[in-house]
């Protein structure tokens, strides 16, 4: 990653950026806290630079690299009053991040993705920036920001995320139809819609087929996940990636929870977490 070869040193001395214009006296941005998800370094000194002139005392808490890093950032500090967060990072796409943890502040994704593609972002508190950033659109990025914490009290709402995924993974991406599967010398395929279910296990993720035939994967689940069409497949928890075809029946768990009943069965109870419940149903019923 570009970010490692900033020295630690050098983003937290320059952590505290400050500067003053006409247009950031009424944005009341003074005093808030902002982390930055990005893995490319001139992207990241040009958002702060124009934070310099658009804003206030605006205290950059940390700058992030990896989708790996956010997620044990977020599940282990107080989040900040607003997060920009590049949308393809070193190890995935930072979608990914709300998988793994729990974000509820707002959220400005940064990307170089053609305009006409990101009409789906404008939904509830997240915005986006197109790349390069400029130095009005942060402007107006902000103002949506203040207007947010105003309506909404401080709280941000993702409950829109689901759809804000489904339209970025499907628009001008090809999924996966089918899995090189390699025993010993012998190389042959699986189909995607013969596939039940992808399980992890000791470290070893395995995929079972709809006849209960189960193949040793290369890839990772997270891996796998990004090349998987999500409306045939949902990320249950960090052990299973479910295929539709492959849920059988869903129970009501204790507290929120979900229990996955699989087909073919597995001797792994399948728990869908109660933050992830009303997304999991939200596909099925898609």
């Amino acid at each position: 990653s570009q970010l490692s070869n900033i020295p630690t040193a050098f983003i937290r001395k320059n952590a505290k950026t400050y500067g003053t214009c006409n247009y950031a006296e009424g944005l009341n941005m003074k005093g808030k806290k902002v982390v930055i998800i990005e893995d490319e370094a001139p992207a990241f000194r040009r958002l702060q630079k124009i934070l310099e002139e658009q804003s206030e005392d605006i205290e950059i808490v940390e700058v992030i690299d990896s989708v790996a890093d956010s997620v044990k950032w977020i599940r282990n500090h107080e989040l900040p009053d607003l997060i920009f967060m590049d949308i393809q990072l070193s190890d995935g796409i930072s979608f990914e991040i709300f998988d793994e943890a729990e974000v509820t502040c707002p959220v400005i994704f940064t990307t170089a993705f053609d305009e006409y593609m990101l009409k789906a972002f404008k939904v509830n508190s997240i915005d986006y920036l197109l790349k390069p950033i400029k130095n009005e659109d942060l402007a107006m990025s902000l103002e949506k920001f203040n207007a947010m914490k105003k309506s909404f009290g401080g709280n941000s709402s993702h409950e829109h995320l689901p759809d804000l995924l489904k339209q970025i993974r499907l628009d001008d991406k090809k999924y996966k139809t089918r899995f090189l599967i390699k025993q010993g010398d012998k190389l042959w395929a699986v189909e995607a819609k013969n596939i039940s279910y992808f399980h992890l296990r000791h470290g070893v993720v395995h995929l079972i087929t709809n006849d209960n035939k189960k193949y040793i994967m290369d890839q990772t689940l997270d891996e796998l996940i990004g090349v998987l069409d999500p409306e045939q497949f949902f990320r249950a928890n960090r052990q299973f990636i479910v295929a539709f075809g492959g849920v059988k029946m869903v129970h009501r768990y204790h507290k929120g929870k979900l229990l996955l009943e699989l087909s073919p069965a597995c001797d792994e109870e399948t728990i869908v977490s109660a933050e992830k419940a009303s997304e999991f149903k939200n596909w099925m019923d898609s």
